[in-house]
């Protein structure tokens, strides 16, 4: 017999989103996997040459031209940051980040796995000179990398730990974002950001007037909002991020009301005369079909939103950008590439600054007070995922390109960025594999 507990109903939906970003994380390994062989055998031309060509929009005499790299990093792109935009705020409406008590810890921990990896690299990689710039590119950890490596241990760690590095990878992500905006723009056209924040002023308005159509915010969202903000040099995913927080996070009718109506619902359809045919007559469909409509009342539209976007971008995007972007050719003398300030600043931030600020930040706030370990949780899992945060893979990939124009730059941090990352996933992966495993 399945659990029907209302701890069970709370924790089923988190459970399908590590079973899928578990998944989605083993597809991501094996994409850079052939990325890497692929930029490295007889072929690597083809593969560079792919990234090259040029797909275009074109209304009338306007234009809207880029390379297919550029259309999955500013296009696809905004697609997955969209979907982190809806899952903070379903974190901040409802979840881990709406109870302070529950969040102070690993949104703590974020911040000082954000801080110690960007001074690690400005120490080591340089404060002064092009790559200074790269400092922001240790900062972030990549969540489907983590958890598909957490979700191979089974139940040796507890699903405390689970949701600690869950809440902290937002935290994360939330300021990669920030990041991203305030220091990694291009020059800024102020007309195209004016016409974006008009788009945005339309979805909200559409928020507060209770329209709830996907299709409403996917054309004034995408049609408006990420064009505007592509031609404006404000990157391109931040509109993803702000198109989010548009999408209404209440339902239409709440729980008692739902139960009732589905309730009357399914005795209306109990008392319909079933048909010698075996097939279900016009009434029986039209009841079927209410009780449909009453199903879509009580999810929101950001909960239908996440729910039909993240596969796409676990399964599709994410592996995509790993193909189109982790193809480093290993140059003949790597050890010398390595020891380059910017791949040792890139690798250090990740595998030491990463675990370091995390830890620092954990029992400063503990010896406070302010926050506690559960009962589960022991200070060596805590080190476990501390050293797995520092998988900073997609997003240290994407802020890379956005860092460096020089190619050679951008080469010597995906150096620093694959290493740091490989080491620190099975680093962190022995650690809790070897911590004991939870008493309940």
């Amino acid at each position: 017999m399945p659990r029907t507990d209302p701890i069970d109903r709370l924790l089923r939906p988190f459970e399908r989103f590590l079973k899928t970003q578990a998944t989605g994380g083993i597809l991501l390994m094996l994409a850079a996997v052939v990325a890497m062989v692929w930029a490295n055998s007889p072929w690597r031309d083809a593969y560079h040459h792919l990234w090259h060509h040029t797909f275009a929009l074109r209304i009338d005499d306007w234009e809207l031209a880029r390379t297919l790299h550029h259309w999955i990093n500013d296009g696809l792109m905004a697609m997955f940051f969209f979907v982190v935009g809806l899952e903070l705020k379903r974190e901040l409406v409802g979840g881990e980040l709406a109870r302070p008590a529950q969040a102070i810890l690993p949104v703590a921990a974020g911040l000082g796995g954000m801080v110690a990896p960007a001074l690690i690299y400005l120490a080591v990689g340089g404060a002064d000179g092009p790559a200074s710039a790269g400092w922001g590119i240790p900062m972030a950890t990549d969540i489907a990398f983590a958890i598909g490596l957490i979700a191979l241990l089974g139940d040796r760690v507890p699903l405390a730990l689970k949701l600690f590095l869950t809440t902290l990878a937002i935290a994360d992500d939330l300021g990669a974002v920030l990041v991203i905006a305030l220091f990694y723009t291009s020059d800024i056209s102020l007309a195209n950001l004016v016409v974006g924040f008009g788009f945005m002023g339309v979805l909200v308005l559409g928020n507060r007037l209770g329209v709830r159509s996907p299709l409403f915010y996917g054309l004034f969202g995408i049609g408006g909002l990420w064009v505007a903000f592509l031609l404006s040099g404000v990157h391109a995913t931040i509109a993803g991020v702000l198109a989010a927080a548009t999408i209404p996070a209440s339902t239409k009718i709440d729980e008692a009301g739902y139960v009732a109506r589905m309730r009357r619902t399914i005795d209306d359809f109990a008392r319909l005369e079933p048909n010698d045919s075996r097939t279900l007559t016009a009434d029986q469909l039209h009841t079927i079909d209410e009780a449909i409509g009453l199903a879509r009342q009580a999810a929101t539209p950001l909960q239908q939103l996440e729910h039909r976007l993240h596969p796409i971008v676990v399964f599709l995007v994410l592996p995509l950008f790993a193909l189109a972007n982790a193809g480093v050719e290993l140059p003949r003398d790597i050890g010398a590439a390595l020891r380059s300030p910017v791949a040792l600043g890139t690798g250090l931030g990740l595998l030491v600054g990463k675990p370091l600020g995390i830890l620092l930040v954990c029992w400063a706030v503990t010896r406070l007070g302010w926050a506690r370990l559960g009962p589960d949780l022991a200070w060596m899992h805590l080190v476990g995922a501390a050293v797995l945060a520092g998988v900073g893979f997609t997003m240290s990939l994407f802020v890379n390109e956005l860092a460096f124009a020089d190619p050679d730059l951008r080469q010597q941090a995906k150096l620093g960025i694959l290493l740091g990352s490989l080491v620190a996933g099975g680093l962190g992966f022995m650690i809790l594999r070897a911590a004991s495993p939870p008493r309940t």
